[in-house]
């Protein structure tokens, strides 16, 4: 199984990029955390001081453990969120998970213990802050499921217990209405999980669709002049037209002319490597974006991806079930790009444009340095 899918499926089949805003929601939840902390620290201290038991005082001091590692954490991932991979990702909900868990097992001691010492006053006041940290998950945590269903079933299982214990119907009543809300509970996270997701793939497909092509999956001209804009330091730009495609397309049809499209697209994209950027500008014409070193070594790299690419287009394609073959020509311009830099995008293609169209009228096949337009070259691969 390849990294990205078994990613996936660690992920219960979400997509890392939606995890994150996911996740990113939980950790969002700063001030609810903080409110469900002081309410119930400060409830467990007060029957604990004012019934003398020790079992309250115990219980209290769980609670209080528990909530300042929550609050520690929702700390720690704002400070480090940035550099998060998407394993880090999943490992921090995990740790969202486990201390949500962990404070609600002291909250549902608290209940419990209430309700084995009879104490209709600190039953209640547990149960309330049961049900304020049930809302409050459900209003958060219900993003990841799996969360709500956790914490919710270690919160109500010490009460259902309690309940079913006690020898009033009233209790046991009550027991079995609680557990009948844990599974409207899990119903009702599931829907808002689903919605959430929902949500998030819209919105990530319709960023997509604004910065890349339809056709062949690549970046787009927005994304290509974008990834220009905030390049920096030595790169080179190489400008890609084919050579003899609308033959192609007249001869076999646009259906094939647009499988080749996405042929030449998976051949660009192995040319390049995952150092570099290719990009659709329309039609059948490519551009490429790779930094390289100075002096001679970034622009006999820059040749060499040239020719990488022109040779590699120049093999047989094989579209509508049969036989095609094309060509292409590339424009290569190697400059180096300061953070204050006064040359504009437009002018850097202009640039490059003009040496892809000299290695066109010389014949197609073949690359031509920017600057070197006036001189046909014999650069043919």
């Amino acid at each position: 199984m390849v990294p990205a899918m078994r990613l996936t499926a660690l992920s219960g089949g979400v997509q890392p990029g939606i995890r994150r805003e996911l996740i990113k929601l939980l950790y969002t939840s700063m001030p609810q955390v903080m409110a469900i902390t002081v309410t119930s620290g400060a409830g467990a201290i007060a029957l604990a001081l004012v019934s003398g038991d020790i079992g309250y005082a115990l219980i209290s001091c769980l609670i209080l453990i528990t909530a300042a590692s929550r609050l520690y954490s929702l700390h720690l991932y704002k400070l480090r969120s940035a550099n998060f991979s998407d394993q880090d990702v999943l490992r921090w909900e995990h740790i969202y998970g486990i201390g949500a868990v962990a404070f609600s097992v002291g909250l549902g001691l608290l209940s419990y213990r209430a309700l084995r010492l009879g104490d209709a006053a600190g039953a209640w006041i547990s149960f309330g802050l049961s049900m304020s940290f049930c809302v409050g998950m459900v209003s958060r945590a219900a993003v990841r499921p799996w969360i709500v269903l956790s914490a919710s079933a270690v919160l109500f299982a010490p009460t259902i217990v309690a309940g079913l214990l006690r020898p009033e119907l009233a209790y046991k009543l009550g027991s079995c209405m609680l557990f009948l809300f844990w599974i409207t509970l899990r119903e009702a996270s599931r829907h808002l999980s689903k919605a959430f997701i929902e949500r998030l793939e819209a919105q990530q497909a319709l960023a997509r669709q604004a910065h890349h092509d339809f056709l062949t999956g690549l970046p787009n001209r927005v994304a290509f002049l974008s990834a220009l804009e905030k390049a920096a330091g030595r790169i080179a730009i190489i400008a890609i037209d084919l050579d003899g495609f609308k033959s192609v397309n007249d001869r076999l049809g646009h259906h094939a002319g647009d499988a080749l499209l996405r042929q030449v697209a998976e051949r660009l994209t192995h040319c390049i490597g995952p150092q570099g950027t290719v990009a659709r500008f329309g039609g059948d014409e490519f551009m490429l974006l790779r930094p390289v070193e100075d002096g001679p070594a970034g622009k006999d790299a820059a040749v060499a991806l040239a020719k990488r690419v022109v040779e590699a287009l120049s093999l047989p394609f094989f579209v509508a079930q049969k036989p095609a073959r094309i060509g292409a020509s590339a424009g290569i311009l190697v400059t180096e790009l300061a953070s204050d830099a006064t040359v504009g995008t437009a002018s850097l293609l202009e640039q490059v444009d003009r040496a892809l169209y000299a290695a066109k009228r010389a014949g197609g096949g073949r690359w031509q340095w920017s600057g070197d337009e006036a001189t046909v070259m014999d650069q043919a691969i």
